[in-house]
């Protein structure tokens, strides 16, 4: 039987302003990534978004990005130099892990926001960074990389554990990167239309691009966005399909 994760970035509220809902992206996610304050969140959101999860009995990890709040790390930072960005990270890394061990949980995995990963799944000395800034923290911690991205390379170069992603709710160039926020079409909304997607996905080890294009990608874990529009209803319909294809929901080997 075929298996696979689902994730969802959360613990992006910051202070009283509200993103997403958590409480209900957790019933149906296997494993989930907590803003660690720089792109969302603040200790508060991340220890109830770790005690949402612990709950559940759902993965927890690391998402760092770019000290950008009012961006919401969707802008980059170009010319950092690999030393503050491996700082950036290890640095968020750690916030979290103080904050799951405030709930006794541990943090299993690290994986990159927004513009941070763009950047890095085009930039050898950005990707190199971050897994570098993975591997002094915890050499355990799964890597979750775009697959087919500068990201992967990164990360065996590191001989760090990974997770290869996928998107439900985003389209790709013919590259195999993210069709950029800033174009028309790369947000996808259509429930019933991602769910189809997923699971072919899922079945072909692959997606299709915005030309039709069939990429072959590895896919161990599937990200749908918790703040995305109707978020919450996106990913009951992934999880219902792919049960109904016959596939296993659950969290992705830990390293």
């Amino acid at each position: 039987m075929k298996s696979v994760d689902l994730n969802s970035d959360l613990g992006e509220s910051f202070g009283a302003w509200q993103m997403g809902n958590d409480a209900a992206m957790i019933e149906v996610a296997t494993s989930v990534n907590v803003a660690c304050g720089f792109h969302g969140g603040d200790y508060d959101t991340m220890r109830k978004t770790v005690e949402l999860a612990k709950a559940r009995g759902v993965s927890v990890g690391a998402h760092p990005g770019y000290r950008d709040i009012h961006g919401f790390g969707r802008r980059p930072f170009y010319g950092m130099s690999g030393r503050e960005i491996e700082n950036l990270v290890a640095y968020q890394i750690g916030a979290l892990q103080g904050v799951a061990a405030l709930s006794n949980y541990k943090v299993t995995h690290v994986k990159a926001h927004g513009a941070l990963s763009n950047v890095a799944c085009e930039d050898d000395a950005t990707a190199r960074a971050i897994a570098a800034g993975i591997k002094a923290v915890d050499s355990n911690l799964v890597f979750v990389v775009l697959a087919n991205s500068k990201l992967v390379s990164a990360g065996e170069a590191a001989n760090l554990p990974m997770a290869h992603e996928v998107f439900a709710d985003r389209a790709y160039e013919d590259d195999g990167n993210l069709v950029s926020r800033k174009k028309p079409g790369s947000v996808l909304h259509d429930p019933r239309q991602i769910a189809e997607r997923v699971v072919r996905m899922v079945q072909d080890s692959a997606v299709v691009s915005v030309t039709g294009k069939v990429i072959k990608m590895r896919t161990d874990t599937i990200c749908i966005h918790g703040d995305t529009p109707g978020a919450v209803e996106i990913a009951r319909g992934v999880r219902q399909a792919l049960n109904d294809a016959g596939i296993e929901v659950a969290p992705f080997k830990h390293g």
